[in-house]
């Protein structure tokens, strides 16, 4: 690996804290790659063979079963995936695939667990990672048992808004079928959501949301940050 990735790979929360030469034994065979949108770089089920770091773009972590498949989460930098099965040498349990060109860091999965056993400071910043992990999965599957379809929406344009910046209008970061499927949707199901949240100040078109009135979002939706603080 470049000397020039080196020292911005050191920086991140996961390693900066860690003996420099447990750092060295643990990027000894790693390396940085760019990706194009689209390609999957992960298959559920595969062996955990190594640990993705996304530094730039975002990931699509989906999953597949009796010919169905949704979207389980986005991953946006600077962020691991998927930590859980490397750490435990277990499957994969998800597959993970580029959404926009991505620059990923891969840490051979062997290397991450022996420098596990050996560095205090990087092993917390792991357990640090996958408590985060861990309550984001919690806070989204309280979304999806708490709330109703219309609800969920709301929440979820609320926090993109956010993310966008605050200004009552911003564009959805992935297309409509995507969203559906990591709302819990159908595509159906979202077109008729949208139409549910005119009421309430949401103006859809095509991928532009305009919200005209905030306060009225804001009450039906009733967001909490013990769900929607991610």
């Amino acid at each position: 690996m470049p000397d020039s990735h080196l020292s911005e790979i050191r920086d991140l929360h996961l390693f900066s804290d860690m003996e420099n030469e447990h750092f060295q034994q643990l990027v000894r065979a790693s390396y940085v790659q760019n990706f194009p949108p689209q390609i999957e770089l992960i298959t559920e089920g595969d062996p955990s063979d190594f640990l993705h770091i996304l530094l730039s773009g975002s990931v699509d972590l989906f999953s597949s079963w009796n010919a169905r498949e949704t979207s389980m989460a986005t991953v946006r930098p600077v962020s691991t995936f998927i930590l859980a099965a490397s750490v435990r040498d277990a499957p994969y349990l998800m597959s993970a695939r580029t959404l926009e060109k991505s620059r990923i860091m891969l840490i051979p999965s062997q290397d991450l667990r022996e420098v596990f056993g050996k560095d205090i400071q990087f092993a917390q910043a792991i357990v640090d990672e996958l408590a985060q992990c861990y309550r984001g999965v919690i806070k989204n599957t309280k979304d999806l048992k708490l709330r109703t379809s219309l609800e969920r929406l709301a929440n979820h344009l609320l926090r993109q808004q956010a993310r966008a910046g605050g200004g009552a209008t911003f564009v959805l970061d992935s297309e409509k079928r995507r969203l559906a499927s990591v709302l819990g949707m159908t595509s159906e199901n979202l077109s008729r959501a949208f139409k549910g949240l005119r009421p309430y100040g949401v103006e859809v078109k095509g991928s532009q949301i305009t919200i005209t009135n905030q306060q009225d979002l804001e009450g039906f939706a009733k967001p909490n940050p013990l769900i929607d603080h991610r």
